[in-house]
């Protein structure tokens, strides 16, 4: 798929399932942009910033994809967006995020919103792992290019706390062999 222009497809998805509330007059900014290339290992972000908010989409990722992949990821972008701007909350795939998230599936059957892609990393993406993350609850693991501190294990945290962030879900690094 070539690069789609974001903007008319971030407007009816506002429309059709945000009714609009995300990108009236009176609120700050929303910028939706591409990725320079760069972001390699996930299909897209939400980043809250003071006056300024945006959703950047990975260029190498949905690129060579169908078009279903943009829709569904712009719409998990927009939710992350619709919680922060228009609900005012802290939430990352909690359950408002849910909520919403089967709505829109409810709503349309072209694309499907999920919570995890399992889209292909393109070539030269996977760098050697140099840490292996690992949940001491459900044996778990994932390699990591660096210790990140304070991450817990989403199946478990999701599991055992209703989707919050816990303590008792930390994940323990230990070297990649």
């Amino acid at each position: 798929m070539p690069i789609e222009p974001l903007l008319p497809l971030f407007h009816r998805l506002d429309r059709e399932h945000f009714e609009g509330s995300l990108a009236p007059l009176e609120r700050p900014r929303l910028v939706l942009r591409w990725s320079d290339g760069r972001m390699t290992r996930t299909a897209g972000l939400y980043r809250r910033g003071p006056g300024i908010s945006e959703i950047v989409l990975s260029r190498p990722l949905l690129e060579p994809l169908p078009r279903e992949a943009l829709l569904g990821t712009l719409a998990h972008e927009m939710i992350h967006a619709w919680i922060d701007r228009v609900l005012k909350r802290r939430e990352v795939h909690g359950p408002h995020f849910r909520s919403r998230m089967a709505a829109i599936n409810a709503a349309q059957s072209s694309f499907e919103v999920r919570v995890r892609h399992s889209y292909p990393l393109p070539k030269g993406a996977a760098q050697t792992a140099r840490w292996l993350a690992r949940c001491q609850r459900c044996g778990s693991s994932a390699p990591y290019r660096r210790r990140v501190s304070g991450l817990a294990c989403r199946a478990c945290c999701e599991a055992l706390h209703g989707g919050r962030w816990h303590p008792s879900c930390l994940l323990e690094f230990v070297e990649a062999a």
